[in-house]
């Protein structure tokens, strides 16, 4: 096989467009800016949001409300289905356990259990949160519920 029949298609590669070269070149003389004017200058021209003067939309749109965004605590979600797949029987779930099966990611902190799902394996669960319809599902199946981490959520 030759290298000559490679080719780009047409109209994937085009020549950068130069200015400043001249009258003939196209884009001579004011170079595509025009006569005088902001825009025509060095440095010329307007920030983003700027309409000539007039109160920009971003100023005449009341600012209202509160936003929860700075304090809003996000949990991971694990069902008690995903637990029963990957534990073994009387097996502790925690952070680390959870990390080295792939159920969660090692930067993620916050983890709750909700119960989604069957649950026949007795396991001992040390997470920071967990669903009380979790918390029932493992007590009914001789597993116990060890508040650990930073919370101690028990609702869902």
């Amino acid at each position: 096989m030759s290298v000559k029949p490679l080719r780009a298609p047409a109209g994937a590669s085009k020549k950068k467009t130069i200015v400043g070269r001249g009258r003939s070149s196209g884009s001579g003389k004011t170079s595509g800016k025009g006569h005088k004017g902001q825009k025509a200058r060095s440095g010329g021209g307007v920030r983003p949001g700027f309409e000539g003067g007039q109160m920009p939309i971003y100023r005449r749109v009341a600012a209202r409300g509160f936003s929860n965004h700075p304090f809003k605590v996000e949990f991971v979600v694990i069902n008690v289905s995903s637990l029963e797949k990957v534990y073994a029987d009387g097996e502790t779930v925690s952070h680390e356990t959870l990390v080295q099966k792939g159920l969660v990611k090692n930067s993620e902190v916050r983890v709750k259990i909700l119960g989604e799902g069957e649950l026949k394996k007795k396991l001992e669960v040390a997470v920071p949160a967990v669903s009380a319809s979790a918390k029932e599902k493992i007590e009914k199946a001789g597993g116990k519920v060890i508040s650990a981490g930073t919370t101690s959520d028990t609702t869902e």
